[in-house]
């Protein structure tokens, strides 16, 4: 009897530790899959310790802007002479953990051989430096999208701030997107732009009969 007894405890303890091992199977199981998932979510969220701090909205558009960046300095780099290309800020931002990490730029400068923030140039660099990143945006645009066309181009204002030089290279610039089957409207008062442009409409104040209006001539 005593026996059977100790028989059926063995057995009944037996079962006990086969559920309860495979219950901490489950369970470390289950801790293993909650610590990748918590991970993934640090990652994903910029709460990974020791790591940038870049949630993953930011990190997709770090990837495009690192892209557009790119085709910009194309331009912008034959627009000032080999002289400023545009980066993107790393370290300093993504420590901070702010909405813009990682989507603040500097520019190099090859000439004086430093990297300084784009807030120090001038009106006219940072107008060319504008219309780089806008020109490479539309480059990323026609070459991710595929079948888009992006062909009518408008550029507002800004060749006022423009050095000679600077205003010679930007006019080239946009010459030859019209070379290659864009069509780019400039609206200027920059006289010196009207012997670069072959075909314009001239808008000029009139007054008529006492009243003041506007008169369009078109040059084809």
């Amino acid at each position: 009897m005593e026996n059977k007894n100790l028989h059926a405890d063995f057995k009944n303890n037996k079962n006990i530790l086969n559920n309860a091992t495979k219950l901490q199977q489950e369970i470390a199981a289950a801790e293993y899959k909650y610590s990748w998932l918590m991970d993934l979510a640090n990652t994903a969220n910029g709460r990974l310790q020791g790591k940038q701090k870049v949630v993953l909205e930011t990190y997709i558009q770090m990837h495009y802007f690192d892209r557009i960046i790119q085709r910009a300095n194309v331009r912008l780099l034959k627009m000032t002479n080999q002289h400023y290309e545009l980066k993107r800020a790393e370290e300093d931002s993504l420590s901070t953990g702010n909405a813009k990490a990682g989507l603040e730029l500097s520019v190099k400068d090859y000439w004086n051989n430093t990297e300084r923030s784009v807030r120090t140039l001038s009106g006219g660099e940072t107008f060319m430096a504008s219309l780089a990143l806008a020109l490479g945006l539309a480059d990323e645009v026609q070459a991710s999208a595929g079948g888009v066309q992006l062909d009518t181009m408008f550029v507002d204002e800004g060749f006022g701030s423009l050095s000679e030089e600077h205003l010679k290279e930007a006019v080239n610039t946009l010459i030859g997107l019209s070379d290659a089957n864009r069509l780019v409207g400039i609206i200027s008062h920059v006289a010196a732009l009207k012997e670069r442009i072959d075909k314009k409409i001239v808008v000029k104040n009139s007054r008529q009969n006492g009243y003041l209006g506007s008169t369009l001539q078109i040059i084809v």
